[in-house]
C-alpha cells in the first residue's frame, strides 16, 4: 500500500476580539513554524503580548517564541505540539487532546482577556474545529465513529464522536467550582460545543465519576482524543467510500 499523505490544515481567524493562528496535522509528523503576520512577531523573535489591559490577571502575558519550550509544548519525531492561548489550563487541555489523538498542533491566540476568557476560549475551539474539518477533507474511507474512555486517578470520562457533518454536542461534566485555573469551567462545555459546530461532528462527552475538577476535565479531553483518533482512522480497502447508508455525509 502506497504511503498516505498527511491530513493537514492551516487556519487564521481574526476578529476584533481574538487573533488566532493554527496549524494541524491529524496524522502527526513535523509542522512548520506558524508564519509571521501583522498580529504576531516573527516565530523566533522577542515574545509579544496579548492585547489585554492591566485590569485582568491574564493581561499582558508574553507569547513566547515558537522555538521556546514551555508548559504546552512537546516535540518528537512523531509529533510537534506548541500551544499558547494566554489561558494556561486551556493550553493544558489542548495539549492533552493533541498528544493522545496523535495530532501535531501549533496554535497561538491573542484575545481580549481584559474582558474575560470567553472570546479567547470560544474562538480557539472554533478555529480548531475548522482546521479539523478542513484536514479531514471529503470524509471518505474513514472509520467514522469513535469511542474513548480515559481515567485520571479517581476520574473517568467517556467520549463518543461521529464524523457525521451534523453538528451536535451533549456534555455532562459536573464541575464543582466556577474556574479551573484561569479557565471558566463553563467554557469547557461551550468550547466543545463550538468545536463540534465548526468541525461538523456529533459529539457526546460525559465525566462518569471523579471528585477533582482538574482530573475530571483532563480525563474528558483524553477520552475525546481517543475517540477522535479512532474515528479518523483510514480503513484500507475502503478508500473513497462514504460510510453512510445515505451515500453522503
Amino acid at each position: 500500500m502506497a504511503p498516505q499523505s498527511l491530513r493537514t490544515a492551516f487556519i487564521e481567524r481574526n476578529t476584533k476580539e481574538t487573533k488566532i493562528q493554527l496549524s494541524l496535522s491529524l496524522d502527526g509528523g513535523p509542522l512548520d513554524l506558524l508564519p509571521d503576520s501583522k498580529h504576531f512577531f516573527s516565530a523566533t523573535s522577542t515574545p509579544t503580548t496579548t492585547f489585554s489591559s492591566l485590569s485582568s490577571p491574564l493581561a499582558y502575558q508574553p507569547i513566547p517564541a515558537q522555538t521556546e519550550d514551555h508548559h504546552a509544548s512537546q516535540t518528537s519525531d512523531a509529533q510537534h505540539i506548541w500551544i499558547w492561548t494566554g489561558i494556561g489550563f486551556l493550553d493544558h487541555m489542548l495539549h492533552a487532546l493533541a498528544k493522545h489523538a496523535g495530532w501535531s498542533l501549533r496554535l497561538r491566540s491573542k484575545g481580549d482577556l481584559a474582558i474575560d476568557d470567553h472570546h479567547t476560549a470560544e474562538d480557539t475551539f472554533l478555529a480548531l474545529g475548522s482546521a479539523f474539518s478542513s484536514a479531514l477533507g471529503p470524509r471518505t474511507g474513514l472509520v467514522r465513529f469513535g469511542t474513548g474512555h480515559a481515567p485520571l486517578d479517581e476520574a473517568l470520562s467517556r467520549a463518543v464522536i461521529d464524523l457525521s457533518n451534523r453538528p451536535f454536542f451533549v456534555g455532562e461534566f459536573g464541575f464543582q467550582d466556577q474556574k479551573i485555573g484561569a479557565l471558566s469551567a463553563q467554557m469547557i462545555h461551550h468550547g466543545l460545543q463550538s468545536f463540534s459546530q465548526a468541525a461538523g461532528v456529533t459529539l457526546h462527552v460525559d465525566v462518569l465519576r471523579g471528585c477533582n475538577d482538574h482530573h475530571r476535565a483532563e480525563s474528558a479531553f483524553k477520552a475525546l482524543a481517543v475517540a477522535c483518533k479512532e474515528a479518523c482512522r483510514r480503513v484500507e480497502g475502503r478508500e473513497g467510500e462514504v460510510v453512510s447508508t445515505k451515500g453522503v455525509l
